[in-house]
């Protein structure tokens, strides 16, 4: 899937949804960004007095620069998903970017809901870091993270709009109607392999959604508390969706559930359990000076095995879609 797909003009109603899903996708950038830039340039707001953001100047300014690239490549994804310069773009350049935006985003869509309902109910979030001393004003979560789903809900629909234009014959039918392959035993080895490595993140953050904190530093054990284990939560779901997409990918059966199924929880699942494995490994290893937020070796093991399984599961998704596509004749128009 190298090469892009002269795709037919969407229909008017379809163009116009793009659009203002692309403009919405834009705007929601907005807070983000202009809160990072500020944060870089100097200004404290949204930190309250005493916060920890403010012992490591330096630091801050270098994950503040990354994460403002991080969601501008939003603005570029959602211009390139609408444009007609978009359809031209090889596969990979977009392929990747969106799946790590897919990771990132999804666990913040799926997690910041449900600790506000949990909130809600009389449990305990922590939306200030949890720890004795300050983080970020409770709005400023508010904010960033609204916007978050914001660019998740759009951008999301963007690709798959896209994606069905571009790809959709690759996942039509059901696991049933797929055609022998010869790679399918290895495909099977993999997918039992990732579904064996899965179980030591899988078992750690069910533990830890559970109450119990074996293998977490003084920091996050300070902040344990019922917000902590909803992240805990979702991040077991993300790992088990993972899994259950590329082992239905890998086993197939008799099965008459619809393709796009399995794909889609290998997509989400891989994305979630893979780019946030690598983001909190890097969070932790940036604090490796700091006694109480000192990563542990479970830790350690934890997000790294994550990244590790995130990536076996799509790339055996992105070698399952290019054999596919290689026996797959695109409709007239397309080429894969």
């Amino acid at each position: 899937m190298t090469q892009t797909p002269l795709a037919p003009a969407p229909a008017p109603v379809t163009g116009r949804l793009r659009s203002w899903l692309r403009t919405l996708a834009i705007i929601s950038c907005l807070p983000y960004i202009v809160l990072k830039a500020a944060w870089i340039s100097g200004s404290r707001i949204g930190m309250p007095e005493g916060s920890s953001l403010l012992d490591h100047r330096t630091t801050m300014i270098v994950a503040n620069g990354i994460s403002v690239l991080m969601d501008s490549a939003v603005v570029v994804i959602a211009l390139l998903l609408t444009q007609s310069w978009g359809r031209r773009v090889p596969a990979w350049p977009l392929v990747l970017p969106m799946w790590v935006a897919t990771g990132l985003l999804l666990p913040i869509m799926t997690g910041y809901p449900l600790q506000l309902l949990v909130q809600a109910l009389g449990g305990e979030i922590t939306g200030s870091g949890g720890s004795a001393r300050p983080f970020l004003d409770e709005w400023v979560f508010a904010v960033v993270y609204t916007g978050f789903i914001i660019q998740g809900l759009t951008l999301g629909t963007l690709f798959a709009l896209y994606a069905k234009d571009r790809w959709g014959h690759l996942w039509q039918g059901t696991l049933r109607e797929l055609p022998a392959s010869p790679t399918a035993p290895a495909l099977r080895a993999a997918a039992v392999a990732a579904s064996l490595v899965a179980l030591i993140p899988g078992t750690m953050h069910l533990l830890w959604a559970a109450g119990s904190t074996a293998g977490l530093n003084e920091a996050l054990i300070a902040e344990n508390n019922s917000g902590s284990r909803v992240v805990d939560a979702v991040d077991v779901l993300f790992a088990a969706a993972a899994v259950a997409g590329v082992v239905l990918l890998a086993f197939r059966r008799n099965s008459a559930l619809p393709l796009r199924v399995p794909l889609a929880l290998a997509w989400g699942g891989s994305g979630a359990v893979g780019c946030w494995g690598g983001w909190m490994g890097l969070a932790a290893l940036s604090n490796v000076d700091d006694i109480a937020h000192r990563p542990t070796p479970a830790l350690v093991l934890t997000y790294a095995v994550q990244m590790l399984v995130g990536t076996l599961v799509v790339t055996l998704g992105a070698y399952f879609l290019t054999e596919r596509a290689a026996g797959t004749r695109p409709p007239s128009g397309l080429r894969a």
